[in-house]
């Protein structure tokens, strides 16, 4: 006979009564618990190390470090970086201590460590580093970026993967019919889409689907005993997809950053897409408008000069008129940009010249292009012998030199053999050609 759930079992969500007990259990990250995989080898071996858990909301994270710490029969102490301190850290390092003496292991567990800031961070180092402690963190930032050297060094960062379709519907589906956890004593029966609709709403966070799977069966009317689940309950209880966006963590800057490199990949499809799953996340139009200019610049430039306006048409439509027409004038833009012809010469050409202004000293105009407007400075030449381009022979001062004197000349712009920069760069090779001329004339 199973014996019956707790009081305090039956009041928990559905999402935190379904955690898996064991690693069998877990569902996904197969490439870290497969078998001969690299985390399960590690549990398996009893060889278990600090490590930062990487990966979206609602993959089971937690549940994770929960299992790695029951396999190993260490005793897990949980802090949340959101409500907990330094003084917390520094009571279960204290805990820590007092178990190593009596050979008992322990794993500190800090779940969106991420929220700690650098120096928060280094209160718990030094116990990982002499081994009064095992240390795992999730996070869904990038740990790269929000994470100290020190601390990163010390653990392998393992990144969990959001999870397909078929899993969480495979996780549903046991929800439906577990008599233990779930909600297998309800009688319930569904239609045969319901549980991959809900995955796919979900976005690929389980915690969200079986939150949904609640809702909807709570609203669901029970007839001669049995809840019916269909699609039209579905839609009247969840109207909108649960989208997985952060307006300013990784899934936001790797969305962006999918849509600049479909531009410069020529794909106006692409390009559109990233665009409407942006727009679909949340994401400010203006933000992507202001965008758009970076990728006028860096990607197009003077391959076609007329793409940094129509950037800025869209930028004043979306402010002047806002949704949707705003989003319209953008996408125009976007799909003109992904098609224009692409050059990166002048970006290429204003960073070799940043780095050569950096590295260079203070070194002075040439006597002959400094203006003089005062009669000392024609006194000491300013300006003497310098050569007014439009007085010269095709309006160009050959064989002119504008650099410093202590510097060589440089050739930073180098056009591509594409759209307007065809034209300019066949321009440049003339103007060389003339340049070539006057120093043979002048000996």
């Amino acid at each position: 006979m199973k014996p019956e759930a707790s009081i305090d079992e039956q009041l928990q969500p559905l999402a935190a009564r379904m955690r898996p007990q064991t690693i069998d259990e877990f569902v996904g990250q197969s490439h870290l618990l497969g078998k001969d995989k690299p985390l399960r080898l590690a549990v398996e071996q009893g060889k278990l190390h600090s490590m930062i858990l990487w990966g979206p909301p609602g993959i089971g994270k937690t549940t994770l470090a929960k299992l790695l710490a029951a396999r190993s029969n260490a005793e897990l102490e949980y802090l949340s970086a959101v409500f907990s301190g330094v003084k917390d850290v520094r009571a279960a390092v204290d805990r820590a201590k007092k178990r190593q003496g009596m050979q008992q292991s322990t794993i500190l567990f800090m779940d969106e460590v991420h929220r700690f800031n650098k120096a928060q961070q280094d209160a718990f180092l030094p116990f990982v580093e002499d081994g009064t402690l095992t240390f795992i963190g999730a996070t869904t930032e990038n740990p790269s970026f929000e994470l100290n050297n020190a601390l990163l060094s010390r653990a392998r960062v393992y990144v969990l993967n959001p999870l397909s379709k078929s899993e969480i519907t495979t996780i549903v589906k046991h929800a439906i019919i577990d008599e233990d956890k779930g909600l297998g004593t309800l009688n319930i029966s569904y239609q045969e889409d319901v549980p991959s609709i809900l995955a796919e709403l979900a976005d690929g966070d389980a915690r969200q689907a079986l939150n949904a799977l609640e809702i909807i069966v709570s609203l669901a009317s029970s007839y001669q005993g049995e809840i019916h689940l269909d699609q039209n309950l579905i839609k009247q209880a969840i109207p909108n997809r649960l989208r997985r966006f952060d307006k300013q963590g990784d899934v936001f800057y790797d969305q962006i950053s999918a849509l600049h490199k479909s531009v410069r990949g020529s794909n106006p499809d692409a390009a559109l897409y990233w665009f409407a799953r942006m727009l679909d996340g949340g994401c400010d139009p203006l933000y992507i408008a202001r965008r758009m200019l970076r990728m006028a610049s860096e990607d197009i430039g003077n391959a076609d000069p007329r793409a940094l306006r129509i950037s800025l048409n869209a930028w004043d439509v979306q402010q002047r008129l806002g949704s949707p027409e705003g989003e319209l004038a953008i996408a125009q833009a976007i799909v003109y940009l992904a098609v224009a012809p692409k050059s990166n010469a002048v970006y290429k050409a204003f960073n070799e010249a940043m780095r050569d202004a950096k590295q260079s000293s203070s070194l002075s105009v040439p006597v002959h292009i400094r203006n003089a407007p005062t009669k000392l400075m024609k006194k000491l030449g300013f300006g003497k012998h310098y050569r007014y381009a439009h007085d010269e022979p095709h309006a160009y001062a050959a064989g002119e030199h504008y650099f410093p004197e202590e510097m060589p000349p440089k050739n930073y712009y180098q056009p591509v053999p594409r759209g307007l920069e065809i034209k300019i760069k066949d321009k440049l090779a003339q103007l060389r050609v003339l340049d070539e001329q006057y120093v043979e004339e002048q000996g």
